[in-house]
């Protein structure tokens, strides 16, 4: 057989390239993607984020087209930049498609349909009557109610976008302007984003950086209280400006303080309960203030609702939807006797490691990225209970609206369901494209590469710290997933500069609570909730200076937390 040097080398290189076609495909991050730069790296990183939010609240770009432009831009700069393989960037974004749809669109949909059936009904003139009675016929303080004390009890127990579904719903049905129900329900919901459902972030933020979580929600109260007591007169200024103010002060001085108190306080019992216990004691706080308190109202704030006719049954009925929805969540998470019944549902969800992401995607230091397991959460989901709640509503209105102004047949609440479907359509592809854009940016290491050129920036990396949570939040809409996200960097970070880890985790997480008031797809469910998809524009530039002057006030308050300015204030363990 006749030997040739170039045949063999040919064979060779063949079977290198079949050997080497054959190896799974991994991929780990870099910071330094971008000319062996961490800033350069991370300014390229930040570009999708960047182009989002120009685009939307300098162009006024249709939001699902933002997000799919933004998704494209990060999609190419992970294959092109970040060298992350065409597959793995592709797949990335499927397991963000995967989270969109459980447990965020399911969540949406069902609070939306929800809302909807108290419309259709005709029970939410009802709903209207109701809170103008507790709310001494004032808009304004109704309006403060739902956006302050009843949202934040819903974030307490669910989380997940369902108290911004809900109360923004709740807040238009009042007969407020839908986008400024949408600004009060945000910022209303500001306080007490850093402890979500169950204080889930401050456990992740505690997991990650290898502190008793305990210890953290204790600082974070120290720095939330002096947000809670200037919230609810921000609120009272969006609301009705000065006047709102001078008026109304004494009511928002009592939700404050209570607000205040309560994350001072509970986290010395219970730090997993410090949401929903707060809410709880600033709701009965309020009620009870209103009791022996009554405002001036000018004519143009007082509620047109009638109480006419308003008889036990209908005030129950068209409270029924959110009573009942507070109680099946307030029951799956806190009931404890015999059975733990939120374990026992979180033993339904279902790991699913992530086909071609999960054992190729590794971590910094070398470690399988374990990100990539998705988890489906099927009786664990807060959207479950909200679903279920609208099942049973639709049977009772059904019955008990038969031969009445309120009748409302099962066939109808199919037809809302419909109308909730497809009047979400542009926002359900919102949600999926930014959820898609989240994990492409995380898995790709563009958003790492912007936390790590922060943190190389030495002391002053206490200063920028909170940022990283902010920015978390911002594109994930998770202040969870920022905790996680950040968490070990913070940690790594502080054990670096000399400071103390708790501190930042702390300032991370509360930062990150503030970031959702503009994070994308939070903008997307609060404008959905009151059927008015297209103004997140408005919104967002609305809203983003209350995000980053909040962001600035802890920022601060870090720096100096870290300095050892505030050690009188601080509670030592």
């Amino acid at each position: 057989m006749p030997f040739s040097v170039a045949a063999l080398a040919a064979a060779h290189g063949a079977t290198n390239a079949t050997v080497a076609a054959s190896l799974p495909l991994t991929f780990t991050p870099s910071t330094t993607a971008v000319a062996g730069n961490v800033y350069l790296s991370a300014l390229v990183g930040a570009s999708p984020l960047i182009a989002f939010f120009a685009l939307l609240g300098g162009f006024k770009v249709k939001t699902h087209r933002c997000a799919l432009l933004a998704l494209a831009l990060a999609a190419v700069l992970a294959m092109t930049v970040f060298k992350m393989p065409v597959s793995m960037t592709l797949l990335s974004a499927s397991q963000g498609l995967a989270f969109a749809v459980m447990p965020m669109i399911f969540i949406v949909v069902g609070a939306v349909w929800l809302y909807n059936l108290t419309e259709f009904s005709n029970r939410s003139q009802d709903l209207r009557a109701v809170f103008s009675t507790i709310g001494k016929s004032d808009i304004r303080i109704q309006a403060l109610i739902v956006a302050y004390a009843f949202c934040n009890l819903l974030e307490g127990l669910a989380g997940f976008g369902a108290p911004v579904a809900i109360t923004c719903a709740m807040l238009a049905t009042l007969g407020l302007p839908k986008i400024k129900a949408v600004l009060l329900c945000l910022l209303g919901n500001l306080v007490y984003l850093a402890y979500g459902a169950m204080a889930t972030p401050v456990l992740t933020a505690g997991r990650m950086g290898g502190v008793d979580p305990a210890h953290i929600s204790l600082l974070m109260g120290r720095l939330i209280a002096p947000l809670a007591l200037v919230v609810p007169f921000l609120l009272l200024l969006m609301l009705d400006g000065r006047r709102g103010v001078r008026q109304l002060w004494p009511l928002a001085l009592v939700t404050g303080l209570t607000t205040a108190v309560g994350h001072l306080f509970m986290p010395l019992l219970s730090f997993e309960l410090t949401g929903v216990a707060t809410a709880l004691f600033t709701l009965a706080a309020t009620y009870i203030f209103l009791l022996f308190w009554t405002p001036t109202t000018p004519s143009e704030q007082r509620s047109k609702a009638s109480v006419e006719g308003l008889s036990a049954s209908r005030v129950i009925l068209a409270l029924t939807p959110y009573l009942l929805v507070v109680t099946l969540i307030a029951t799956t998470k806190l009931w404890k006797w015999g059975v733990d019944l939120d374990a026992l549902l979180k033993s339904t969800d279902i790991n699913i490691p992530w086909p071609g992401l999960y054992g190729h995607l590794h971590s910094a230091d070398g470690s399988v990225n374990t990100a990539a397991i998705y988890q489906l959460p099927l009786l664990s989901n807060p959207g479950t209970p909200i679903i279920f709640t609208a099942i049973v509503v639709t049977g009772l209105y059904a019955w008990y609206g038969r031969k009445t102004r309120f009748a409302l047949p099962i066939l109808r609440s199919l037809v809302a369901l419909w109308h909730t479907i497809s009047g979400l359509r542009y926002t359900l592809l919102t949600i999926a494209a930014v959820m898609a854009l989240a994990y492409v940016m995380n898995f790709s290491g563009q958003t790492t590469a912007i936390g790590a050129a922060l943190a190389s920036t030495g002391h002053a990396f206490t200063l920028f710290a909170p940022i990283l949570g902010w920015l978390g939040t911002a594109v994930g809409g998770s202040t969870t997933s920022s905790g996680a996200l950040f968490g070990s960097m913070e940690a790594s970070a502080a054990h670096a500069v000399g400071t103390d880890t708790a501190t930042l985790l702390a300032s991370n997480t509360v930062a990150g609570g503030i970031g959702k008031l503009v994070s994308p797809q939070n903008l997307a469910v609060a404008a959905t909730a009151v059927e008015e998809p297209g103004i997140e524009a408005v919104v967002l530039r609305k809203i983003a200076p209350y995000s980053l002057l909040m962001l600035l006030a802890v920022c601060l308050y870090t720096f100096a937390a870290c300095s050892g300015w505030l050690d009188f204030y601080l509670p030592h363990f």
